[in-house]
């Protein structure tokens, strides 16, 4: 009797531990948002749709530009950018697809993009590119000095407050691509994002932009994405595979119809 009341002690104890645990799983789950499905966001390419001149204008467009504060050395870099464009010779990596877009690019691109929550960790995935980017937040610190590098989406750790994704973003490649106008920032780039839906299937993200090299104050950018309908699915869009955007012996980026006749030039 007695081993058996034994186990009827230790068997209470277990059930009572993994009904705990199974509620504490399910608090911690549901303190999660649900940013499930397929988003895209709601403007056309310009990064800062806050400053573009002329208001309005598209990233594709010859004249359009934004004002990030840059220090008089990088806004002669984004000027002489400026003038590249305008004579269709802009070493765009997405126009050529050399290069992953990187960040914060990949979240100013036109196509699909996912955001997968989990507690661990929060992944952004992107229809162009494709893109891959991981935010860790399990509580670790960003990796020491001496064991990071630059790269195409740097090193990002976060946090959750409440319903915000809060993330900082360091180790970033000089010289990254915002857009199609010029815009870039040098290694030095900090950016935290935060994240939260400020409405039903609306996300806003905002970006905090410091860069001791190239900016003069911090650089707010805010962009919005709406969640598609369900059932949309992300395509694969292998952008190394894109032959109809040659570069010819000029710089320029072509864009050719499926006979190979070019379509625009300048």
């Amino acid at each position: 009797m007695r081993v058996l009341r034994t186990i009827a002690v230790f068997t209470a104890i277990a059930m009572t531990m993994a009904t705990g645990l199974t509620r504490a799983q399910s608090a911690d789950s549901g303190a999660l948002p649900d940013w499930s499905g397929v988003w895209q966001m709601t403007t056309n390419t310009v990064f800062d749709q806050a400053t573009v001149q002329p208001p309005g204008g598209n990233a594709n467009t010859v004249g359009t530009r934004e004002f990030p504060p840059y220090n008089e050395k990088w806004e002669a870099i984004y000027e002489a950018n400026l003038g590249l464009v305008a004579r269709g010779q802009f070493p765009d990596s997405i126009t050529t697809c050399g290069t992953p877009a990187g960040f914060p690019r990949m979240m100013n691109l036109p196509a699909g993009i996912e955001f997968v929550v989990r507690p661990e960790q929060f992944w952004i995935i992107t229809e162009d590119g494709p893109n891959v980017m991981r935010v860790y937040t399990d509580g670790r610190p960003h990796p020491a000095a001496e064991d990071r590098w630059p790269t195409y989406t740097g090193e990002s750790v976060g946090h959750w407050e409440d319903d915000t994704l809060v993330f900082e973003t360091i180790s970033l490649k000089a010289h990254m691509i915002l857009d199609r106008t010029g815009v870039v920032l040098s290694e030095q780039a900090r950016i935290v994002t935060r994240m939260r839906e400020i409405e039903d299937d609306l996300i806003e993200a905002h970006f905090a932009i410091d860069d001791a090299e190239a900016l003069t104050e911090t650089w707010h950018v805010r962009i919005q994405y709406a969640r598609l309908p369900p059932g949309t699915r992300m395509i694969e869009f292998a952008c190394a595979e894109n032959n109809r955007n040659p570069v010819d012996e000029q710089g320029r980026t072509l864009t050719l119809d499926r006979e190979g006749n070019i379509l625009d030039q300048l």
